[in-house]
């Protein structure tokens, strides 16, 4: 391509429409979307309640379970270094990275289930400033509407 033209193709593009970036939507629904007034994403408590629930569950079952595993592990790894087993010290560095997992799980459990509640909470107290806030327009709106009759 010689120099005039790539001058001229570049002179092209500059008469034309700048570039932009356009981002496939779908349109608008008349609703606001998914048909659902109040957007798409819906949770209530009974959903957040019961995965509250399963976390907790799992931290405890895992729990015993990690326990168990650990201790059989490390008991096994003792049993097999006393015997002169090289694999004894793999057993026991694979019971020690066991532990830091559980622990990672078990705190990753407990942290999913105290969120939940946390965010049970602080949705309650939303809910009461909103109906607050709307029943103060409320009376507002109805002080309006007496002065507006009479």
């Amino acid at each position: 391509m010689a120099w005039d033209e790539w001058e001229q193709l570049k002179a092209d593009a500059a008469t034309r429409q700048p570039t932009r970036t356009q981002l496939n939507h779908l349109p608008p629904e008349p609703s606001g979307g998914g048909g659902n007034p109040q957007g798409d994403l819906a949770v209530n408590q009974t959903d957040l309640a019961a995965i509250g629930d399963a976390a907790f569950e799992l931290r405890e079952h895992f729990g015993q379970a990690g326990k168990h595993a650990r201790a059989a592990s490390q008991k096994a790894a003792g049993g097999l270094k006393s015997q002169g087993f090289a694999l004894g010290g793999a057993l026991d560095h694979v019971a020690s990275r066991w532990i830091d997992q559980c622990r990672s799980l078990l705190d990753a459990t407990a942290h999913i289930s105290n969120h939940l509640d946390f965010t049970k909470g602080a949705h309650a107290g939303d809910e009461v400033h909103i109906a607050g806030t709307v029943s103060s327009i409320a009376t507002l709106d109805a002080g309006f509407s007496e002065r507006k009759s009479s």
